[in-house]
C-alpha cells in the first residue's frame, strides 16, 4: 500500500473540511486514492460536498475584456512563477492585451492562440517569450472563455485577478449582469440549470447520499424519498437559477432574472491556479540548476 503522505492528509482535509484523523483513516481505506477517500468521509456523514478545484497553489492572473458595445467577452488566465510578478503592471498589460487579442480574433484554442499573429510578424507565443526574457520568470497562457452574443456579456474580476467571471446574458440590465457575475464568483456554481448536470455525476451523488442515509441507520423504505430530497438541496447548491440570490436569500437567482425579464445563457468562471500543484522550487533556483549544470 502506498504510503499516506501528511500533505495528502491536509489536501483531503482542506477538501472536505473532515478531521485529520479521520481524512488520515480514509485514505488508508481508500489505499491513498483522493477521490475515494472524499466519496468514503461522505458516505460516513463527516464530509460535505468536496470541493471539486481542488488546491489553488499556482501564481498569476484572472484578466477579462468586453468591447465597447458589450457584445464580444473574454476572460484569461496567465500563469507566472510568483505572486510579486502577477501584480506588477508589466505582467498585467500583458493579461490585457491577450485578452483584447481572444476578443478580436477568436481562436479555437490556447494552441491555435500561440499561434496566431497578434502584431505584424509577431505571434502571441514570441510576445509570451519577450515577456520572459523581460520579467525574468516563467510565464503560460492556461486558457481562456469568450463569449460573442447579441444580448450583453458582463464580466467581473475578484481580488486583483483571483477570481474572473463572465456572463453572456440576454435582457436586464448592467447592474443585474454584475449581480449575476458577483453570484458566479461567490457561489461558484458548476452548471446554469438542473438539465446540465451530466447523468454520471447525478447518479453518482445519489449512490453516496444513499450510503450517507444508510450509514445513519434509516431503513430501506425511506432512504429513496431522503436522497430525492437531498438531490433537491443539491441542485439548489450546483445550479445557478436554483441558488439563493446571495445579496438577497428570499429570491433565488431564476426568480430574479424573470422578475428583470432575463435570462443567462451561459457563464464561466476561472478560480486563479485552480487544479495546479505549486512548484516545489522557485523559478531562480530552476535557471541556477541549469547553470551550473
Amino acid at each position: 500500500m502506498a504510503e499516506i503522505s501528511a500533505a495528502l492528509v491536509k489536501d483531503l482535509r482542506e477538501r472536505t473540511g473532515a478531521g485529520m484523523m479521520d481524512c488520515k483513516k480514509a485514505l488508508v481505506a481508500c489505499g491513498g486514492d483522493m477521490e475515494k477517500a472524499i466519496d468514503f468521509l461522505r458516505e460516513k456523514g463527516l464530509a460535505a460536498a468536496a470541493k471539486k478545484a481542488g488546491r489553488i497553489a499556482a501564481e498569476g492572473v484572472v484578466g477579462s475584456f468586453v468591447s465597447p458595445d458589450n457584445k464580444v467577452g473574454v476572460i484569461l488566465e496567465v500563469n507566472c512563477e510568483t505572486d510579486f510578478v502577477a501584480k506588477t503592471d508589466n505582467f498585467k498589460a500583458l493579461v490585457n492585451e491577450v485578452a483584447a487579442f481572444v476578443a478580436k480574433s477568436n481562436p479555437a484554442d490556447v494552441d491555435v492562440l500561440l499561434k496566431s499573429e497578434i502584431s505584424a510578424g509577431k505571434t502571441v507565443d514570441a510576445l509570451v517569450t519577450e515577456a520572459v526574457a523581460k520579467i525574468g520568470e516563467k510565464i503560460s497562457i492556461r486558457r481562456f472563455a469568450r463569449y460573442e452574443t447579441d444580448g450583453t456579456v458582463v464580466s467581473y474580476i475578484h481580488g486583483g485577478g483571483k477570481i474572473g467571471v463572465l456572463v453572456n446574458m440576454k435582457g436586464g440590465d448592467a447592474e443585474l449582469g454584475k449581480d449575476v457575475a458577483m453570484q458566479v464568483a461567490a457561489a461558484n456554481p458548476g452548471y446554469l440549470k438542473r438539465e446540465e448536470v451530466p447523468t454520471a455525476e447525478l447518479e453518482h451523488e445519489k449512490s453516496v447520499l444513499a450510503e450517507q442515509a444508510r450509514n445513519e441507520g434509516k431503513p430501506d423504505n425511506i432512504i429513496e424519498k431522503m436522497v430525492m430530497g437531498r438531490i433537491q438541496k443539491y441542485y439548489k447548491e450546483v445550479c445557478l437559477v436554483e441558488q439563493e440570490f446571495v445579496k438577497d436569500p428570499d429570491q433565488t437567482i431564476g426568480k430574479l432574472l424573470s422578475a428583470k425579464k432575463a435570462e443567462v445563457v451561459a457563464f464561466a468562471r476561472f478560480q486563479m491556479g485552480e487544479g495546479l500543484e505549486k512548484r516545489s522550487d522557485d523559478f531562480a533556483a530552476e535557471v541556477m540548476a541549469q547553470v551550473k549544470g
